[in-house]
């Protein structure tokens, strides 16, 4: 029987997987299990059975699980955050002339092709700004292989839109995980499983 595969983007699927919680000692930290899967092309396959491909990959990691819910917090407060700057945006557009918008150092919103409201890029205020580097550093520090402690992040390693850390908060999304497909936020993630 012929099964079909594809990705028309390069994509990452991120899934969970949560061990039956048995009767752990007090020095056991509870951990879940991070499976992914990504591509870095396009990949269409017919028959799944003899799939071989240099694009494709996958892989596991042991997260603790205290740490994953603490991030998840912290990633829907920076999100409730840029919602609160979008709504100050757009009064803020709607009731100042457009002259004064161009010199404006707070927020703004960057159109590209007219792109929906959630896909436009952020311009974080000082705040919030921090907020998101230490959200990201956390993300950084669980997603890292190595037994070394990660540098802090100077810069946000992404274009920061209400999708993109929509997408991020549902990747430790621990009951339905998550697909983010090709953009700043995939190569960053990519940047850190390799």
């Amino acid at each position: 029987e012929s099964r079909a595969t594809s990705a028309l983007d390069k994509e990452i699927n991120i899934q969970w997987y949560i061990p039956s919680v048995e009767k752990l000692s007090n020095h056991t930290e509870t951990k879940v299990l991070l499976l992914y899967a990504y591509n870095i092309n396009p990949l269409k396959t017919s028959n799944i059975t003899i799939f071989s491909s240099t694009s494709a990959f996958s892989g596991h990691l042991w997260i603790p699980l205290a740490r994953i819910i603490s991030l998840r917090e912290k990633l829907s407060e920076l999100k409730e955050q840029i919602e609160i700057l979008m709504q100050g945006s757009k009064s803020f557009s709607t009731s100042v002339p457009t002259s004064f918008l161009e010199q404006s150092e707070t927020l703004r919103v960057s159109p590209s092709n007219k792109p929906k409201m959630s896909d436009a890029k952020m311009h974080l205020d000082e705040k919030t700004e921090e907020i998101a580097k230490r959200c990201l550093f956390e993300v950084k520090a669980l997603l890292s292989v190595g037994p070394a402690l990660p540098s802090p992040l100077t810069e946000i390693p992404f274009d920061v839109t209400l999708q993109s850390i929509t997408n991020l908060e549902d990747m430790f999304d621990l009951a339905n995980g998550c697909i983010i497909t090709e953009g700043s936020l995939f190569d960053w993630i990519i940047s850190l499983l390799h």
